[in-house]
């Protein structure tokens, strides 16, 4: 990072000079910090459309070339060549692992995918119809009642434990709300298998009979994962951020992106596109429906289509269609009616003026919702996956935060627009 530049504010005939940051790759940012000192002024930036709030190293995005990298490798290259973990190992630690690097860290997350015994007994204080992600969000908030021994966020190792702990317990906490909600029994974890394996056998196995992983439709969700795994400063990474600048406990801070994510705005996009699938219902109704989301006066929206960063394909997106395709043809799903209905809309809506004009490209979520009810996943498990794969690089992002020496509680500022100062009045005068 260098600031060789500076940019010059005048306000009221009083000009102040701001350095001007420059990274590695996008915008450079102005050096605000010392504006309310300097001038008595502070900035508005409602969502924080033109707002750095922090230095980062671990993800970076150009919406305009459709380019995300992880600790600057592109995700088309690590989802083709990496596994999950494999990821997660690069996100936590700079580098891709060499070979007894990655089987050290796999030996390590696997030794801690059991939950205690305690924390099974959580779940049947849930309602059975209970949201999926309700049970999430109080499971991963109360695990810091059981591993209290480990808190001291200065010391590098705790961090690593904590680390590994939620990335190894993400889906056995999944996997037995899901279990819990169809009134299964809970299925233990198995350290023969690899995560992504180990995972859909908690998921879909039974003490019935033995679950044999498809390789195929392991690796379709080993990349929604990847894919997944971090998306730099979004809704619920900046919540994460924010909770933790406090000093609160990873795990409570984890609890808290699995709440915002929990927004149909944020983590819950996929089941909003495959819900719009089912109510256009057929490829000949395509038509009325592209007409319907030009329409302004119209309230049907096309879910799956744009994103709020990239202004150009989503790579993310180029990548789940291929895997949507893989996992169809695996299981005879090729003339799937949804999927045929996707294809049908990608395709339209590509060719139409009004959305190239607008850059309206498919997104990430626009067909891993059809991937994941393939495998057998239902809907209302899909924010769940989301979670489960966005707690690495909350993680990291976390201690990221904790481990800079410019880092301060998260303070932002307001522009207050309510009533003016005024006194109480006697209740009989009011």
């Amino acid at each position: 990072m260098t600031t060789q530049r500076t940019a010059t504010l005048s306000v009221d005939g009083k000009t102040v000079e701001f350095p001007v940051m420059t990274g590695v790759h996008g915008n450079d940012v102005i050096d605000i910090r010392t504006l309310g000192g300097k001038t008595g002024l502070f900035t508005y930036d409602s969502g924080f459309l033109s707002t750095a709030s922090c230095q980062s190293r671990i993800t970076f995005i150009d919406g305009d070339k459709g380019e995300l990298l992880y600790r600057g490798y592109p995700i088309e290259q690590l989802a083709e060549n990496c596994s999950f973990l494999e990821v997660a190992y690069l996100l936590k630690n700079g580098e891709l692992p060499n070979v007894s690097e990655k089987d050290e860290f796999e030996r390590t997350i696997k030794n801690h995918t059991m939950l205690h015994d305690q924390i099974s007994k959580f779940y049947s204080g849930f309602r059975r119809d209970a949201h999926p992600m309700a049970v999430m969000v109080g499971v991963v908030g109360a695990l810091s009642a059981f591993y209290h021994e480990a808190m001291d966020f200065s010391d590098a190792e705790h961090r690593a434990i904590s680390f590994n702990r939620l990335v190894a317990k993400l889906p056995t906490i999944v996997a037995m709300a899901y279990k819990y909600n169809i009134g299964q029994p809970f299925m233990f974890p198995r350290n023969d298998l690899d995560y992504t394996s180990n995972f859909m056998h908690m998921m879909f196995g039974t003490p019935c009979d033995e679950f044999k992983p498809n390789p195929v439709l392991v690796r379709a969700l080993d990349i929604i994962f990847t894919l997944h795994a971090d998306h730099e400063q979004n809704a619920s990474t900046s919540t994460v951020r924010l909770a933790g600048s406090s000093g609160a406990n990873p795990f409570a801070c984890i609890s808290a992106g699995i709440a915002c994510l929990w927004g149909p705005a944020h983590g819950g996009a996929n089941e909003a596109c495959l819900n719009m699938l089912e109510q256009i219902g057929d490829v000949s109704r395509v038509g009325e429906y592209i007409k319907r989301a030009k329409d302004k006066n119209d309230s049907f929206k096309l879910m799956g289509f744009g994103h709020r960063v990239y202004k150009n394909f989503d790579p993310r997106a180029k990548l789940m269609g291929k895997v949507c395709s893989e996992v169809l043809g695996e299981l005879g799903l090729e003339n799937d009616r949804l999927f045929k209905l996707a294809k049908e809309l990608e395709k339209i809506a590509l060719e139409d003026e009004y959305f190239v004009e607008k850059k309206l490209y498919p997104n990430v979520d626009f067909y891993s919702g059809i991937v994941q009810k393939a495998l057998g996943i239902p809907t209302s498990m899909f924010t769940c996956i989301f979670a489960l794969a966005r707690t690495v690089g909350w993680m990291v992002q976390w201690e990221e935060m904790i481990t800079d020496p410019e880092y301060k509680i998260g303070r932002p500022r307001q522009l207050y627009v309510g009533a003016a100062s005024r006194d109480v009045k006697p209740i009989d005068q009011r």
